[in-house]
């Protein structure tokens, strides 16, 4: 049986709407507004604009940012159904190491899209330049922003989970069923990772965020296997966790 929540035991994301007094959606719902919200914005603006060429990536990049935000929510309540050592629980969760993750990640794009990419050689073939023009629209730009903060928000949690589930199979063991149940919550955020290759073809030819997209997927995967055939070498016969440090 899944345990009330307790303060820290939540993502930021999945705390936002608990926060708005009178606010209360199920998560499916609140995917769905996401979804819609996001798509009906850029539709919209791509039509006062005349940025329909804009239309497909900001799609796809909406789509990463959806699917990453279910597989966070089915992860959180798969480990809040596991025993879950405290440390773990708040470490993952209460840390906010999501967001510091996110907002670094942000300030580094954000960095490279408007400095570092037009001073690259060619100005008229930045990547802001082939979306929006030589002249991007304000508006079409705050919305462009706003769906990248999602995504990289979203890299950054996959990051940070692949990295504290490294910590608690070195740390902790767990009886069988657990053991198994943490590997398959390991193997969740490869495919939380994998998602986010759906932007390789957005940034095919910008060699700068095409290394940043794969070598992150790469990173995850490469941490998650270390965790799961650790975790397997730390199973025990006993049924909660056992602290091996």
């Amino acid at each position: 049986m899944t345990r009330s929540l307790e303060y820290g035991e939540t993502w930021v994301y999945e705390s936002l709407l608990g926060t708005i007094p009178g606010v209360r959606v199920s998560s499916r719902t609140a995917i769905g507004i996401q979804f819609l919200g996001f798509e009906a914005a850029i539709v919209a603006v791509a039509a006062v604009d005349d940025l329909w060429g804009a239309v497909v990536p900001g799609t796809v990049a909406v789509v990463v940012a959806t699917v990453g935000s279910w597989l966070m929510l089915r992860f959180s309540r798969s480990v809040r159904e596991l025993p879950t050592p405290t440390a773990y629980r708040r470490l993952l969760f209460g840390s906010s190491i999501d967001v510091v993750l996110g907002v670094l990640a942000f300030v580094a794009l954000v960095t490279y899209l408007f400095v570092v990419d037009p001073r690259g050689g060619n100005a008229d073939a930045s990547l802001l330049t082939e979306l929006f023009g030589a002249e991007p629209p304000a508006l079409a730009v705050g919305l462009a922003l706003l769906v990248l903060w999602d995504v990289v928000y979203r890299i950054g949690t996959c990051w940070w989970a692949s990295v504290v589930g490294l910590w608690r199979a070195i740390t902790y063991g767990f009886g069988p069923e657990p053991t198994r149940a943490y590997q398959r919550i390991d193997a969740l955020n490869v495919g939380f990772a994998a998602v986010q290759l759906l932007l390789v073809p957005l940034v095919a030819g910008d060699t700068v965020l095409l290394v940043a997209v794969v070598g992150h997927v790469v990173a995850v995967l490469i941490v998650a296997t270390l965790s799961i055939v650790g975790q397997g070498r730390r199973k025990t016969s006993r049924t909660g966790p056992v602290d091996h440090r």
